[in-house]
């Protein structure tokens, strides 16, 4: 936030404006909107440069001040004024203390900022690196990503596990061993993508407890769609592969079981 933010009385004319701003030696390097208030310092509304120097000079500034401005208040989470700009377009935002008195303004690039950071922040927790830079010694790296190799090391056992069940099965059918990399690549694949979705739309606010429920079945249903699909195509490859119609149907339900479970 700036606290240099360039303030004018509702009941300035337009002239004195603009002989305050060419005189007045107490004001930010640069700006692009003059802000309205009243007697209590409350913000009326934000008139532009553009707007002001078009205006006659005998104009009163309350005649052209735009009163649709956003205000922010100033305990709003980073994230949310961030959505704030992207919503109404802005440039600027004035911001307010709880009485409503204008405290100063956040700026298009003040938002950038905060947004890069939150994205860096999303990448790196979507990765499981926390917040680990290039900078970082070798032994603060392996510690970073040690827990969730861990994570991944467990569930790949676990999966090893459910496998190991099956040996006899796969020791009778060898191909078995040689698609099962296929379906749980195609798994994989299907989760990334649920998943990446589903952050954004929490980054963005998009999805939220009233639609939660209505996101689990459009992921549930594109999740059968793509499955049917690949199901299709992952049936055909096999029984033309190894000429084998029985197994390309299981590899098929398979298909469907697994991207349909990863989807949601």
């Amino acid at each position: 936030m700036q606290t240099e933010v360039v303030t004018v009385g509702t009941d300035w004319s337009v002239g004195r404006t603009i002989d305050f701003l060419r005189h007045e030696e107490d004001l930010p390097d640069e700006f692009f909107d003059v802000f309205v208030v009243d007697d209590e310092h409350i913000p009326v509304g934000v008139i532009s440069l553009s707007r002001i120097l078009r205006s006659p000079r005998s104009m009163p500034m309350r005649e052209i001040v735009d009163e649709t401005q956003v205000i922010v208040p100033a305990d709003m989470e980073q994230e949310e004024v961030a959505l704030q700009f992207e919503k109404y377009d802005l440039t600027t935002a004035g911001v307010v203390d709880k009485a409503g008195k204008l405290l100063g303004m956040i700026t298009v690039d003040d938002v950038m900022e905060v947004a890069r950071e939150e994205f860096e922040e999303d990448i790196l927790h979507l990765g499981g690196v926390g917040e680990e830079a290039i900078s970082d010694s070798v032994w603060t790296a392996a510690r970073n990503r040690f827990a969730w190799l861990l994570v991944n090391l467990g569930t790949a056992a676990l999966a090893s596990l459910v496998i190991g069940l099956f040996d006899a099965t796969i020791k009778q059918m060898v191909a078995l061993a040689v698609l099962m990399p296929i379906v749980a690549s195609m798994g994989g694949n299907a989760g990334t993508q649920s998943l990446t979705i589903t952050v954004r739309a929490l980054a963005t606010k998009e999805l939220t407890p009233f639609n939660a429920l209505r996101s689990v079945r459009k992921e549930l249903a594109v999740g059968i769609l793509n499955g049917l699909l690949f199901a299709l195509l992952a049936g055909i490859l096999t029984y033309f592969w190894f000429d084998n119609l029985l197994l390309g149907g299981v590899i098929g339900g398979a298909m469907v079981i697994n991207m349909v479970v990863a989807g949601v």
